[in-house]
């Protein structure tokens, strides 16, 4: 397991805007569904459900995912980032990119989804430049690198097709169901899951005190899920309606998902923290929607996987992320001799807590809303996931804050 490497960690500001984004998001995608509860759970096709989707699956994640990596990758792993005093204007060109797409998917206008074609791709694109490099540089944590490597090649082939379905979309061309398929195969299973399931090596036994898989063994999995996921979108666009890219999805997704809970099994009762729970929740859901997929109810599975599952894994990081995020900006900043806050006093794990519960009550909610769809119970959805990302927002807030109070009470002595 590598070291951390604390002076390494890119200032505060870089990661803390992405993830700081996320909960922002999610009070956005409670929004949205609360005015189209009618008709945003019914079918994927629909101008909402698409908006929806995206809100999830960029704002959301993308955002977590983003700000993770630029914060893992100088302080875990060692790689320098590129360029890294452009990333406010990432952050801005990437959060740009995801609004002008929501907006567009939703009123079906064409300038916004010509804008967002443009803007999302050069995101992922930029990122690649500003993290593949430093990535290659290094020496060791050979499986890792290759790992989040492979997640950043199939999340821009992901940029790239979406972007060239919005150029579709914009000029009133019909889809191709079969390409908005792989776009949303390369997309979860190629640079979500593909990214957790490598990072998960290093946190999962750093935080949750859990196991971990022997290198030989990822080093095969990796290998079969990055050559299954192409054999199987190719086989896909060939023959159209083909079940080989869903089922391969599923597969990929259950044996991460399996994995993980198989690693926790181990970890002793004092060490079940919030963090811990999180992905409990999280790593069954996306159980459940591996079955669903493979059953054919892509509603249910992408209720389960995008509403359910991949936010508990990357909400729950944020909790942690942030509050130590925010203890390293602090020991930069105050003087030898002061004895800082340990990080669980920034964010206790009550307030954690009280975040996985919000959750925890909303999920069920949203994945019967898709079940039974009927515009009363998808609004009642609508306002847990609005209560539930309002709670993780505050409980972000409130790690700064507490560090901020740190220093207002430090500062006559500093």
């Amino acid at each position: 397991m590598p070291k951390l490497r604390l002076d390494q960690a890119p200032p505060a500001t870089l990661p803390l805007r992405f993830l700081l984004a996320m909960p922002c998001w999610g009070v956005a995608g409670a929004v949205l569904l609360l005015a189209d509860g009618d008709a945003a759970l019914l079918t994927r096709w629909h101008p909402a459900t698409l908006a929806l989707v995206h809100v999830w699956t960029l704002g959301i994640l993308g955002n977590a995912m983003f700000g993770s990596l630029l914060q893992f990758l100088p302080a875990a792993v060692g790689a320098q980032l590129r360029g890294w005093q452009g990333v406010p204007a990432l952050h801005a060109l990437f959060n740009l990119g995801v609004l002008l797409l929501v907006a567009g998917l939703y009123t079906q206008a064409r300038w916004p989804m010509l804008a967002a074609a443009m803007a999302l791709p050069a995101s992922f694109l930029w990122l690649g430049t500003m993290t593949i490099p430093g990535l290659l540089a290094i020496a060791g944590e050979r499986l890792l690198r290759a790992g989040i490597g492979l997640a950043l090649g199939f999340g821009m082939l992901a940029a790239l097709a979406g972007s060239g379905l919005a150029l579709l979309l914009a000029r009133r061309i019909a889809w191709p169901l079969v390409a908005v398929d792989a776009h949303a195969g390369l997309g979860i299973l190629g640079w979500m899951v593909l990214l957790l399931a490598t990072v998960a090596r290093v946190v999962m036994p750093m935080f949750q005190g859990a196991g971990s898989v022997p290198s030989r063994v990822q080093a095969i999995w990796l290998a079969v899920v990055a050559t299954g996921l192409l054999a199987a979108v190719v086989a896909h666009l060939r023959y159209a309606g083909d079940r080989t890219l869903p089922l391969a999805m599923a597969a990929a997704g259950a044996s991460f998902a399996l994995g993980a809970l198989w690693l926790q099994r181990r970890v002793p009762r004092a060490r079940q923290n919030a963090l811990f729970l999180h992905w409990r929740v999280g790593l069954l859901a996306l159980v459940l929607a591996a079955l669903a997929l493979a059953a054919g109810q892509g509603m249910v599975a992408g209720a389960l996987a995008l509403g359910v599952g991949l936010p508990m894994l990357v909400g729950g990081m944020a909790l942690e992320i942030v509050p130590f995020v925010d203890w390293i900006a602090l020991r930069r900043r105050v003087p030898r001799g002061v004895q800082l806050p340990g990080v669980q006093r920034l964010l206790p794990d009550a307030s954690k807590r009280r975040a996985l519960l919000a959750h925890g009550a909303a999920a069920p909610l949203l994945v019967a809303a898709v079940l039974w769809p009927m515009p009363w119970l998808a609004r009642l959805a609508a306002l847990g996931q609005l209560v539930a990302w309002s709670v993780h927002g505050h409980a972000l807030a409130s790690a700064l804050l507490a560090g901020r109070a740190f220093l207002r009470r430090v500062a006559p002595h500093a």
